[in-house]
């Protein structure tokens, strides 16, 4: 002889019948699992179809809970650092309709953490992180000699092929400031300018 194994529907309904009753929720807990064993259901989501059921909410299906973790995919969360890496938390929670540790946590996960307003990998290329120090420089630039803006002249930049400096992410970063990029032979013994503190 087979065991009987209650789905959801049927405790559903019994559940139902012993609200009608005006039985508690603990008390239709005990009866059950008298009744089924391991195959009721637990306390706690008999108290919480009893609340439902208070509300006046007969509806079968789960309601997503307010607190439930949202799934969603790392390539979400990298597309929308893409997008803009200074979005906080809170912004890509809202985005995401999660709270704000669980982004928290994929960032950590994904090996990211918060420089200077902006999420970045937590270990930097050297070229990424010669990237950003080019972006600051322009930053300096555009607020300590705004003339430079207003007279439309161009930058005039030097700096050796070391791996670095010729990386693809580098490179187009120079193309979006527009600066003059004084060329440099590759492998030239010739030290850059720079070296010699002549600037």
């Amino acid at each position: 002889m087979s065991k009987f194994v209650p789905n959801k529907v049927y405790l559903w309904g019994i559940l139902l019948h012993y609200f009608i009753q005006k039985k508690s929720a603990a008390e239709a807990h005990r009866i059950l699992v008298q009744t089924y064993g391991d195959n009721a259901l637990s306390d706690t989501t008999f108290r919480d179809w009893f609340r439902r059921f208070k509300n006046n909410d007969f509806e079968l299906e789960d309601k997503e809970r307010f607190g439930a973790p949202k799934k969603f995919q790392d390539k979400e969360l990298e597309q929308l650092l893409d997008e803009d890496p200074s979005q906080t938390l809170s912004e890509l929670g809202k985005i995401l309709q999660v709270d704000e540790p669980t982004v928290s946590k994929r960032l950590k996960g994904l090996g990211m953490i918060q420089k200077q307003g902006h999420w970045v990998p937590y270990e930097l290329k050297t070229g990424d992180r010669y990237r950003l120090q080019l972006m600051r420089l322009s930053r300096a630039l555009k607020e300590k000699r705004p003339l430079y803006a207003q007279r439309h002249d161009k930058v005039i930049f030097l700096h050796d092929n070391a791996r670095p400096h010729v990386a693809k992410p580098v490179k187009t970063y120079l193309e979006t400031l527009k600066w003059e990029v004084l060329p440099h032979p590759p492998y030239s013994p010739d030290i850059a300018p720079s070296d010699f503190h002549l600037f």
